[in-house]
């Protein structure tokens, strides 16, 4: 099967494998664990930040963010299409004690006017805004990339009203594929970024917080409260930087597919994409009718992708997807 329901369906390669066990282990909730030591400050310095942690999934690493940037009873301002809000299982109310703002913008992407008129006063009865929250990528935005110039706007609202601004960075990496940004650029702006190794990278596990060293300290016991204390992490560790050094480069590969077939949807007119507002990896189209359907027949030709909506479907291009296997992919839409 052609998997392109998530870039999240990797395997491990051979390489990744023997990276894995040739290196040194130790007991990480000591801090004795040089592999994944030496990984937290290689990607902290790689953002300009002073330290990481590293962390099993996405969601654990947005909502350490949360919890080490707010208090019960604060707000945090996001995108209606943010993934903080749609899918990590209502957890910022659970453990933060918290409150999502979700606004209205395009493609996910928050609207600089829309944050400044929801950031809150201090009244006893107003809930308190704490945190700007913005994902780059944007999953169900489609891939859309914010503007550097919308980064820094958005951080002078948060600096202006006292608020923190947080990454939710699952696919950075797609979006620092197309050069039009540095990580430290990007880095420079957020008090707290969150990093995915398992998406379009190909690690098969891991995050990492990025923040102050103090921050991360206290992230760190917070981590251990959640049950993220992890012991011989350098195997985990391992694998996400093999994925970052040999693997980066492969995305703006996976970005290009996703636009191509997208051109080519759109020529055929049996499918609705507007090419235009694909901008990475991820390509949404709607289909004439129930998304199921489509899928089914995908799926008969031996291609897998997601259901998005009743009349949408996802396809998301990882490096595993070989050219051949791209070439059966355009097939069945021309």
């Amino acid at each position: 099967m052609i998997d392109l329901r998530s870039d999240t369906v990797t395997r491990p390669t051979p390489e990744m494998l023997q990276a894995m066990i040739s290196v040194p282990v130790g007991d990480d909730v000591f801090g004795e664990d040089p592999t994944v030591n030496a990984f937290e400050e290689k990607v902290a310095a790689l953002f300009g930040q002073e330290a990481g942690l590293f962390v099993p999934s996405g969601v654990m690493s947005n909502q350490i963010c949360l919890y080490e940037l707010t208090r019960p009873g604060d707000e945090v301002i996001l995108d209606d299409k943010a993934h903080i809000f749609n899918y990590e299982a209502s957890s910022a109310a659970w453990l933060s004690s918290v409150q999502l703002n979700p606004l209205k913008g395009k493609n996910g992407l928050l609207d600089t006017d829309a944050v400044e008129a929801a950031i809150r006063t201090k009244n006893d009865w107003d809930p308190h805004t704490r945190v700007i929250a913005v994902e780059n990528t944007t999953n169900k935005g489609g891939g859309a990339v914010y503007p550097l110039e919308t980064l820094k706007q958005l951080r002078d609202i948060a600096d202006k009203h006292g608020v923190y601004f947080h990454l939710d960075g699952a696919r950075i990496w797609n979006a620092l594929a197309e050069g039009d940004y540095s990580p430290k650029e990007i880095g420079s702006l957020f008090d707290t970024i969150s990093v995915c190794f398992s998406k379009g990278l190909g690690a098969p596990v891991g995050s990492m917080i990025l923040s102050t060293k103090a921050r991360i300290r206290s992230a760190r016991r917070t981590r251990k409260m959640l049950g993220g204390g992890m012991r011989q992490i350098g195997l985990l560790a391992a694998a996400a930087d093999y994925a970052l050094e040999n693997h980066f480069g492969l995305l703006k590969t996976d970005n290009a597919r996703a636009r191509e077939l997208a051109r080519i949807i759109h020529q055929k007119g049996r499918f609705q994409v507007d090419p235009t507002q694909v901008f990475t990896n991820i390509l949404l189209f709607d289909t004439p009718g129930p998304a199921e359907e489509t899928l089914s027949e995908l799926k008969a030709q031996g291609i897998l992708m997601s259901a998005f909506g009743p009349k949408t479907i996802r396809a998301v291009f990882h490096f595993q997807i070989s050219s051949e296997d791209y070439r059966n992919v355009c097939a069945f839409f021309e």
